[in-house]
């Protein structure tokens, strides 16, 4: 892959030369592209979009490795991926109303994944201290993402959500 194009990958289209927070930025830069392809195309495209993130951020990580050290935050593909995870199951109901999307969805889910992200509970700790390649890079915010999609499932079986929408 092209540097250029690696680093634009990577970054998320630059949202990762976020001064403060780049991690941050890049899971929530990933919100309105979810609820796009959620609204217009449902769980299968969410789940195309997941697929191709999770593919081109490991070849564009693999290639930007080789210029910085370990998971710089320039990197925020990673967050991409993982913040999808939550709102890809959610795509499976029929969406509500915008502003409740937002708060009963897409707000709890991106706590959530960035509690997880930057605690990194094992298995994700492992990934990033113990997987030093692009593979680890990624991993780490997949399982962050799976843990904020199971904290939100947990909450669902208490709390349906059919009974907010």
């Amino acid at each position: 892959m092209n540097k250029k194009v690696a680093y634009v990958i990577a970054s998320f289209f630059g949202v990762g030369y976020c001064p403060i927070a780049s991690g941050t930025a890049g899971s929530l830069a990933t919100l309105p592209f979810a609820f796009v392809l959620a609204y217009y195309g449902g769980f299968y495209a969410m789940l195309a979009f997941f697929v191709l993130v999770y593919v081109a951020g490991t070849i564009a990580s693999k290639e930007v490795l080789k210029y910085t050290s370990h998971d710089p935050s320039l990197i925020v593909i990673d967050e991409v991926a993982g913040q999808l995870i939550p709102l890809m199951f959610f795509s499976l109901y029929e969406l509500p109303e915008i502003h409740k999307w937002w708060l009963y969805i897409a707000l709890p889910s991106f706590v959530l994944f960035r509690i997880f992200d930057i605690f990194k509970p094992f298995p994700a700790s492992y990934f990033d201290k113990k997987v030093l390649n692009e593979h680890g890079v990624m991993l780490d915010d997949i399982a962050a993402g799976i843990y904020a999609l199971l904290v939100m499932v947990i909450f669902l079986i208490f709390l349906p959500l059919s009974h907010y929408l």
